[in-house]
């Protein structure tokens, strides 16, 4: 019942939603993850209105949109999401906007090199951005419609996506470097939902996920126990909580080793599906792979 007031609600605001675009002349462009708004904000820069719907610590998996949402995704002229059923409860929304040029970002990707599930509903993970070499990818993809979109613009568009990816490549060299400090024996990465695992691949960690892929899963009494004993068998150091998780999965985690007499630590804060606050470092994607890498190679040597 609630879910067919919710797509009533949305085809009763396409209807009478008047358009608010920007008098300026430029494209309005429309995001949804902090990761895409910043990738997108370096390819385009100025050149577009950029409005991105989600902010720092906010859970794609369970985002709502609101009433100013669906006004932005009115009036854009290209909307860039992730897909792979990230934003699980936007789906609604973008199916009453078939007019509309949405672009998924994970097309990027050949589907036979992604991470399959055979319990998430897309078969595939959808974080993606924790593979550099996937995010340049993107990068290109990104450039590719910003360019059909404003012609006039490419050769902008296309020095920037150089530029960037001139930078993700310097990223990717750091982090290389900062995991060289810890033996392959404590690459073990357990955190709150399986976001890692794009990156446990690229970089030779063992990562394992409290929750499944998507945060909507809760973790059971079974789920905590199971991997409290793997924990103690690998003698793991430390876990880490995640900015757009809640915590309390962790910390009880972390309750049933101590209990069993092993001595785990909460290794720190990790940036999963959302950056940090805007204006930090962790609030771009090169900062919050910088920060995420540090945390955890400091905490598990």
């Amino acid at each position: 019942m609630q879910k067919s007031i919710f797509i009533l609600f949305i085809s009763l605001l396409f209807l009478n939603c008047k358009n608010e675009k920007e008098t300026n002349g430029k494209l309005n462009v429309v995001t949804t993850t902090t990761m895409i708004t910043d990738l997108v904000t370096n390819i385009a820069q100025d050149e577009v209105n950029l409005q991105g719907l989600m902010g720092s610590g906010v859970d794609p998996h369970l985002y709502k949109a609101s009433e100013g949402d669906v006004t932005k995704l009115y009036n854009a002229d290209l909307i860039f999401y992730n897909g792979l059923h990230l934003e699980g409860k936007l789906v609604e929304v973008f199916e009453k906007m078939k007019n509309k040029k949405t672009i998924a970002i994970s097309a990027a990707i050949d589907k036979n090199t992604l991470i399959g599930s055979d319990y998430f509903a897309s078969n595939y993970d959808p974080h993606i951005w924790f593979d550099i070499d996937y995010w340049k990818e993107v990068a290109v993809f990104v450039e590719y419609y910003l360019s059909e979109a404003i012609p006039e613009k490419s050769a902008v568009f296309a020095s920037n996506r150089k530029v960037y990816i001139e930078k993700l490549n310097k990223l990717k060299k750091e982090v290389y470097d900062k995991i060289d400090e810890l033996p392959q024996e404590q690459r073990i990465l357990v955190t709150a939902h399986d976001a890692f695992n794009y990156f446990g691949k690229a970089f030779d960690f063992e990562v394992v996920g409290l929750q499944g892929l998507s945060t909507a899963t809760e973790a059971g009494v079974q789920d905590v126990q199971n991997l409290s004993n793997f924990i103690i068998e690998k003698q793991v150091k430390a876990i880490f909580v995640e900015s757009s998780v809640p915590k309390r999965t962790v910390e009880a985690l972390q309750a049933a080793v101590n209990s069993k007499g092993h001595h785990v630590t909460i290794g720190g804060l990790l940036y999963s599906d959302a950056l940090g606050d805007k204006g930090t470092i962790e609030g771009t994607y090169i900062g919050m792979f910088k920060y995420n890498v540090n945390t955890i190679v400091n905490a598990l040597k």
